[in-house]
């Protein structure tokens, strides 16, 4: 199996930072795309921002400026750097990885289970 499992998450003021990380474990032969989803509360789930194995990235419009997304491929890692962050950015943030495991030869979606990033006014 792949088990990956978010940090960072936590409560900011408005015009504040976080740096979430995502780390992937398991039988992993290869990690394609990492991204970032949150969902706030009544809401559907969204794309923050996604990166590929080799390192090109796409944002929401929502977050483009202020977010950065990153990957180690050698941690398996994803890391979102959230910068200016705004009330409306309150959400739980999910990792996702379409991962490779040893031995198959079909790529699978995983899910983190979330971290909570609550931005105050």
């Amino acid at each position: 199996q792949v088990q990956l499992v978010e940090s960072g998450g936590g409560l900011v003021q408005a015009g504040g930072s976080l740096r979430l990380a995502c780390a992937a474990s398991g039988s992993i032969f290869r990690i394609n795309a990492m991204d970032w989803y949150r969902q706030a509360p009544g809401k559907q789930r969204e794309l923050v921002a996604g990166i590929t194995s080799g390192g090109s990235t796409n944002y929401a419009d929502s977050v483009k400026g202020r977010f950065t997304i990153s990957r180690d491929n050698a941690k398996n890692t994803v890391y979102l750097q959230m910068n200016s962050l705004k009330p409306e950015d309150t959400a739980v943030y999910y990792c996702n990885a379409d991962a490779l495991r040893v031995g198959t030869t079909m790529t699978y979606s995983y899910w983190g289970q979330g971290t909570q990033v609550t931005v105050s006014s």
